[in-house]
């Protein structure tokens, strides 16, 4: 079983019993970002993660070996067709070096982890349109001189 085919799966057994992300998190114990990104395949499950989201989603028993293997994490290095993470990318293009210049200025020399990392997604209601909050929160990690 390739990784395409348990992620398949897995959208086709969520649609099928109109579960929700969050749904599916809460019963693994895993943050919703945490678990999207697993099931979409660029995050690899501890076991008991694994065995919980195999029971709870009724997946055949060789997707163990897939949700567990460490991914080798690759995007298409176009620019994405899909308004949502277009619009993602174009923050990055149009605010990446300013983010780049204030962490640095804050911090020094160096980047923000995407492995010690974690990611939330929150909805702020506004009279005036909906609100996407998203909260990046990486580790700082300084460059060293040698």
């Amino acid at each position: 079983m390739k990784r395409i085919d348990v992620t398949e799966a897995i959208f086709a057994i969520k649609n099928e019993r109109n579960l929700s992300w969050q749904t599916i998190a809460d019963a693994i114990d895993m943050s919703v970002v945490w678990t999207t990104s697993a099931c979409l395949g660029m995050n690899s499950c501890p076991s008991e993660t694994a065995e919980k989201l195999i029971a709870f989603l009724g997946l055949p028993a060789e997707t163990f070996q897939v949700l567990t293997a460490y991914p080798t994490k690759e995007w298409d290095h176009a620019i994405p067709q899909d308004p949502l993470i277009y619009r993602l990318y174009e923050v990055v293009g149009v605010y990446g070096d300013t983010l780049k210049e204030v962490i640095q200025e804050k911090f020094g020399d160096g980047i923000m982890s995407a492995i010690d990392f974690s990611m939330d997604v929150d909805k702020e209601e506004n009279p005036k349109g909906d609100r996407v909050i998203l909260t990046l929160n990486g580790k700082f990690l300084p460059y060293k001189a040698w």
